[in-house]
């Protein structure tokens, strides 16, 4: 799962990216409104932190700006600015919700899990494939009730082919969906981890192909028919 922070404190931005990183999402980082922009109009987002005061386009006019182009991420709009009118004009800009620093970590993630499960069927609590399940709210996967250790990138590839089903994903959209755009990963490094998951399914009885490599094209799940 995607998300922009959009943050021209770099304190500030790593902070969230970190914090963001560490529960499992895909983060990017826009210093300003035209990078954010740019950033919208090339990858698909499920959710957009920003920050009112920004260089080049400020957070309510890209707010604005993307409301008015029908994009419909979420949006959650940070700001030093404590006062009831700040807060109708953020709002009415299209923001989804608002909140004041300093702020409590804790309920900035609260918050953001509230947005996503608005509107992303990838954040439901459950994803299931047969007898394969990913508890989104714990991180954890497993397999006819067997726990499945797998590492942070495994856990979002295989959230990834459970979200999407019998489609098929390249390797390049792993890449785009499950790594940031400052950390891009070779094409190497997603047969390995791929790899590493089919041995993991294997050793708490899983089919040897569960995931199925389609030749030329990528990756999906089994058909739950064959399994």
């Amino acid at each position: 799962m995607r998300i922009l922070v959009v943050e021209d404190d770099v304190q500030m931005a790593d902070m969230l990216a970190e914090a963001l990183t560490n529960r499992h999402y895909v983060v990017d980082i826009a210093p300003n409104g035209e990078a954010a922009w740019n950033y919208i109009t090339t990858l698909d987002y499920e959710l957009m932190v920003l920050d009112i005061t920004l260089p080049k386009l400020d957070g309510i006019k890209l707010c604005q700006q993307l409301r008015d182009r029908q994009f419909h991420l979420p949006v959650l709009m940070l700001t030093a600015r404590d006062t009831t009118a700040d807060k109708i004009i953020g709002l009415d800009a299209g923001a989804d919700d608002y909140m004041v620093k300093p702020f409590e970590l804790g309920e900035l993630m609260a918050r953001i899990r509230a947005l996503l499960r608005r509107g992303s069927t990838r954040s439901q609590a459950t994803l299931s494939w047969g007898d394969l399940s990913i508890d989104s709210g714990t991180y954890e996967v497993t397999y006819k009730g067997q726990l499945l250790p797998v590492t942070p990138k495994e856990y979002a590839i295989l959230e990834l082919l459970v979200s999407q089903g019998r489609r098929v994903l390249s390797r390049a959209g792993i890449i785009e969906q499950v790594w940031s755009l400052e950390d891009p990963p070779t094409e190497e490094t997603i047969k390995s981890h791929i790899k590493n998951l089919r041995q993991k399914l294997k050793s708490v009885g899983a089919p040897d192909d569960s995931i199925e490599t389609v030749h030329g094209l990528g990756y999906r799940l089994k058909s739950l028919s064959d399994i």
